[in-house]
């Protein structure tokens, strides 16, 4: 990488990569310790309603001390924490735990809207979320996504069509979290829907890995599928 932080073939400016640990840092804020949270204040006899309000607060409180600290807020973490706020305005209004319980579920298929959305976009939401952790890296003779975006339909396509597979599995995964907030035993939901997080990823991972073999991206990255343009 050249300069630091920036992958080969791509401009300055580009999204930074995200380092393993921001990426393990941002999964126990907003997975792993709202859980624990709440079956810690469960075990100590907190109601559910305010046991489940308190995990709800804790990406509102990483964003607004990511704010004070940088002064801006990442696109992604702003969605998460107004959809939280909104959701817990909601419940305290209604006062219900079932209605907390579901938030995951409309937070994720909002995401999953803003997923199939953006695929007419410029570019597609997965292009710029894959971008700063692939290129560059995985298979790549070095040429800028950019360059590929401009040249190859094939290239637009992939990253549209998986931008789709994103979007269809989050509302998917939506669906089953608002149906188990509905349905199952107050307490045992939490715990089930952390555990379908890493499921969804995992499928995904191995969904998109396949399509993106079968589909030729490798091919394109690492220059063996590239239509050669004289400059």
């Amino acid at each position: 990488m050249t300069p630091r932080g920036v992958p080969v073939g791509t401009a300055p400016g580009a999204p930074p990569r995200p380092s393993g640990r921001r990426v393990l840092l941002g999964v126990l804020g907003d997975i792993v310790v709202p859980i624990a949270l709440y079956y810690g204040l469960r075990a100590a006899g907190v109601s559910v309603f305010a046991a489940l309000l308190a995990g709800a607060l804790l990406p509102a409180l990483t964003t607004a001390a990511q704010w004070l600290r940088t002064r801006s807020v990442e696109g992604m973490a702003g969605l998460v924490a107004g959809t939280m706020m909104l959701g817990v305005a909601a419940a305290l209004i209604g006062g219900s735990p079932r209605f907390l319980l579901a938030k995951d579920g409309w937070l994720t298929g909002a995401a999953g809207l803003w997923f199939l959305i953006s695929i007419r976009a410029r570019r597609p939401l997965l292009f710029h979320g894959g971008r700063p952790l692939l290129e560059g890296r995985f298979r790549s003779d070095g040429t800028s996504w950019d360059v590929l975006w401009e040249r190859e339909p094939a290239f637009r396509r992939i990253w549209r069509v998986s931008t789709a597979i994103w979007g269809v599995a989050m509302l998917l995964d939506a669906a089953a979290r608002v149906v188990m907030a509905y349905t199952l035993p107050v307490d045992t939901v939490p715990g089930l829907g952390a555990l379908l997080w890493p499921v969804t990823l995992l499928l995904l991972q191995v969904v998109n890995g396949v399509y993106y073999e079968v589909s030729g991206l490798w091919r394109l990255t690492s220059g063996a599928g590239v239509r050669r343009v004289d400059d």
